[in-house]
């Protein structure tokens, strides 16, 4: 089944990785070059996003890094007028952007934290899809992929209320997108992550767990397959929903979590 995004451009965000090893991102932006796809690979942090340009090269695939931070609507309009200028199409827009800050609950949590978590969880998906979906309703055709999590719809035992909020609102944005442009050869769907190992939730949630073998012990056990996922789960999940066998696939929230959200208890 290789090539599956051939002919295909595609845009992925957060493509870099924010340590050692796969994050989502990255892994996703390698997996759509290595099954055809032209791919933008754009992070804030520039060695991150030529990184994961370099993997790509390195493989045969074609990739332009771009530095972004997608939370910031002039610097979305120059990423995709570089996507355009070297591709002349957008036909995959992969949000991947996400930031857990400030582990509180409503009250603890600082107002600085919540608006940054909700720029960037986001208001980047907003303003992404602001600027591509001209360009896909021109060309007939489009997917849009947002990444969520299972903590938009499950408590999941770790009081991020921004995060879990920020994510359950792109929920509802993927779905408004997905009704709005249906009829116009868009579709947009959601990806809700489950516990993964990756560099960013060691980054992120060191503090709570207090060292890197109690998080991974943790995390495994809760899981019902006693592992956690990792960012190749995700990115072929997002591989289906970027190809054309997933065309009748909209508003759709896939869960990759192992079982997890549908455990009791």
């Amino acid at each position: 089944m290789a090539g599956r995004l051939e002919d295909k451009v595609a845009i992925v965000t957060g493509a870099g990785s924010i340590g050692p090893g796969w994050g989502n991102g990255k892994a996703t932006a390698v997996l759509f070059a290595r099954e055809g796809a032209k791919v933008v690979a754009v992070d804030r942090d520039p060695s991150a996003a030529e990184e994961t340009r370099a993997v790509i090269a390195g493989e045969g695939g074609e990739c332009l890094a771009h530095t972004a931070d997608v939370a910031v609507a002039g610097e979305v309009a120059a990423m995709v007028a570089a996507a355009m200028a070297a591709y002349g199409r957008i036909d995959v827009l992969h949000n991947n952007v996400g930031i857990a800050s400030g582990l509180a609950g409503p009250v603890a949590t600082e107002e600085d934290d919540w608006d940054r978590v909700f720029a960037v969880n986001v208001k980047s998906m907003f303003l992404t899809a602001k600027h591509c979906l001209p360009i896909m309703e021109r060309q007939g055709a489009g997917s849009i992929i947002n990444i969520s999590s299972i903590g938009a719809i499950r408590y999941i035992g770790i009081p991020y209320v921004s995060y879990a909020s920020s994510k359950a609102a792109i929920l509802q944005f993927t779905q408004t997108v997905a009704l709005e442009y249906a009829a116009k050869g868009i579709r947009c769907n959601a990806i809700l992550p489950g516990l993964m190992n990756t560099p960013m939730v060691h980054a992120s949630l060191m503090d709570h767990y207090g060292d890197a073998d109690q998080l991974l012990a943790e995390r495994d056990a809760a899981s019902p397959t006693g592992k956690m996922g990792d960012a190749w789960d995700i990115a072929y999940a997002a591989l289906y929903l970027a190809s054309d066998e997933s065309k009748y696939v909209n508003a759709a929230q896939l869960v990759v979590d192992g079982g997890l959200s549908a455990k009791i208890g």
